[in-house]
């Protein structure tokens, strides 16, 4: 298979595909195959670039999920939609191995390699694109007390020894994205810290993924329940394109599309 490489002339959105039953804005609404196909098929056809598939819900508190559990959940949905461009939100790599050889094409490993030690071969040996993110602690424990002496430059800095380490693991550097992991071990300051100070990321020379969509530090300064977070979300996906983000991992994709697009006709120089 051909190596995948991050080439983004726009900025690209990520679809949100929760195969879970406690996601935290929309578990249980897509966990049997034949929504979660549907659903898919929907955010492509409003103009998502990537399907990001995933089978363990990364909430805070949320448990782990056994690996033949994951693969019970993810891989029947992938192989229906292998014809779109999929990426796998997983940390194990065994469920990883399976998911690109059902077809997808990208790895979205919130744990930045660190939770298996077979992912980055994985995604070596594939040759897939890959999403390296930070986070402070595990989903279980990970909004229990986050500190941070300077939250941009922690992030940062771990986030440059990751690209190093695939790096020297065999990965090429153009397969490789970054996020900042908004709501990963972060405090409402600190999500909005790294937002406002989003250019600092683009020296890591990868582009940068924000997934802020609905989530709580949205709530918490509008005072919203997760469903009544629309507005919030797409000011922030604004907000992160105008300051650098190149993919936008998002629940609503029809919306955050026209945003997208608005802003690239407003930004064009005449």
């Amino acid at each position: 298979m051909e190596t995948f490489h991050w080439k983004i002339d726009r900025p690209l959105v990520m679809g949100i595909l929760n195969v879970t039953p406690d996601s935290f804005s929309d578990g249980g609404q897509h966990f049997d195959v034949a929504s979660a196909v549907a659903r898919a098929r929907q955010m492509a056809s409003e103009g998502a670039d990537i399907i990001d598939i995933g089978g363990e819900s990364t909430r805070p508190g949320a448990l782990a999920v056994n690996v033949d559990e994951e693969i019970r959940r993810v891989i029947p949905v992938l192989e229906q939609i292998s014809d779109l461009l999929v990426s796998v939100d997983t940390t194990k790599a065994i469920v990883a191995e399976r998911a690109l050889t059902a077809g997808a094409r990208i790895v979205n490993d919130i744990s930045a390699f660190q939770s298996d030690a077979g992912m980055l071969p994985v995604v070596r040996n594939f040759g897939a694109g890959v999403v390296l993110m930070h986070r402070q602690g595990t989903p279980t424990t990970m909004q229990d007390n986050p500190r941070y002496a300077d939250v941009v430059q922690e992030v940062r800095e771990f986030l440059a020894e990751r690209i190093t380490t695939a790096v020297t693991g065999g990965v090429k550097k153009s397969q490789i994205a970054v996020d900042p992991g908004i709501g990963f071990g972060k405090s409402v300051e600190h999500n909005r810290q790294l937002l406002a100070r989003l250019e600092q990321f683009a020296a890591l020379g990868c582009p940068i993924l924000v997934g802020a969509s609905r989530k709580s530090f949205i709530g918490q300064l509008l005072n919203r329940p997760a469903a009544e977070r629309l507005s919030g979300s797409l000011a922030t996906a604004a907000w992160a394109v105008l300051h650098g983000a190149k993919i936008l991992r998002v629940h609503d994709v029809a919306e955050t599309v026209d945003v997208v697009r608005l802003l690239a006709t407003l930004r064009k120089v005449d």
